[in-house]
């Protein structure tokens, strides 16, 4: 931990806006609790301990990953998961910012949990300049989310008045939450996680793929893309987002690029707890993008029937 931090490996930490147990291996917010995977958790602790600062990707491997040999795909699939369960924003990160070809950097403000007011952390919000911009941002963002959360009441409001209000678990997804269905799932917008960030058509391609892919399979009811794509760029917990659509089962993932091959990395997250029950990577060349995204899109309708209950 940075200088001044004396804490144990099991003290709660304040991280931003969420209180991370590392005993129980949850984290919680306003009411709300996440549970977390034993990697995730291993990987948030070592960006707090070392807050403010670049993690290289392999001192990342060795801390979460410890005495196994796996390689940087994992970090960017476990970074991108955690990243959905703090709703952070990969562009405008509030949480865990990405150096390019260095690794990775925790903005937001840490600190042992109970010590220091406000959870700002001495070692990175060091003067009272720093500690007003941080609580400005986060002012920014609650007046965003006020603004977008009434903006949708409105319209629906004027749907609802006009009889064209059908299905809202899934044209709008801030509407109350609905009921869950067993045997339902949202497909996430896949992340442009190339060097030059210039794959996100395709990325959206293969989000719209697995969405027709999965609409075939018999009694899984899949959110439509309209609904799905409102969480693009937003910055919603996968609870946040289930409880939203009215899903059980939440699909993301993310798409890179190696000279001529194309990486796509999918998981599937259950909506309730934040657990991955399957997760997987297909790298496939660049020859020809129309297909690639057909035969991964069924290769993962195919994986999925057994994975979901």
């Amino acid at each position: 931990m940075s200088p001044g931090m004396d804490h144990s490996p099991k003290t709660p930490l304040r991280i931003g806006d969420w209180v991370v147990d590392p005993a129980s291996e949850q984290m919680s917010r306003r009411g709300e609790t996440v549970r977390l995977e034993a990697r995730m958790t291993r990987l948030l602790l070592c960006l707090a301990e070392r807050a403010g600062e670049v993690v290289s990707i392999e001192d990342l491997l060795t801390r979460a990953w410890p005495g196994v040999i796996v390689t940087p795909d994992s970090v960017y699939q476990a970074v991108t998961s955690l990243r959905r369960l703090l709703g952070d924003d990969s562009k405008q990160p509030s949480y865990i910012a990405t150096v390019p070809r260095r690794g990775y950097r925790l903005v937001a403000a840490v600190a042992v949990q109970g010590e220091v007011p406000a959870g700002l952390h001495p070692a990175v919000d060091v003067n009272p300049r720093s500690q007003r911009e941080y609580v400005s941002t986060m002012s920014r963002r609650r007046a965003k989310w006020l603004l977008v959360t009434s903006v949708v009441v409105v319209l629906i409001g004027v749907l609802a008045t006009f009889g064209l209000l059908r299905r809202s678990s899934s044209t709008f997804p801030a509407a109350a939450a609905a009921m869950h269905v067993p045997r339902s799932i949202a497909v996430l917008p896949f992340l442009d996680l190339t060097d030059a960030m210039n794959e996100e058509p395709f990325a959206d391609g293969m989000s719209e793929e697995l969405i027709d892919q999965l609409s075939k399979l018999p009694n899984l009811q899949v959110s439509a893309p309209t609904a799905s794509f409102y969480f693009k760029g937003k910055q919603a917990t996968v609870a946040d987002i289930g409880k939203s659509l009215g899903v059980t089962y939440v699909l993301d993932g993310s798409v890179r690029k190696s000279d001529t091959t194309l990486r796509v990395a999918s998981r599937l997250v259950r909506a309730d707890d934040g657990f991955v029950v399957w997760a997987e990577t297909f790298d496939r060349p660049l020859d020809d993008r129309l297909r690639v995204q057909d035969d991964i899109a069924g290769e993962v309708a195919k994986a999925l029937q057994g994975s979901i209950d």
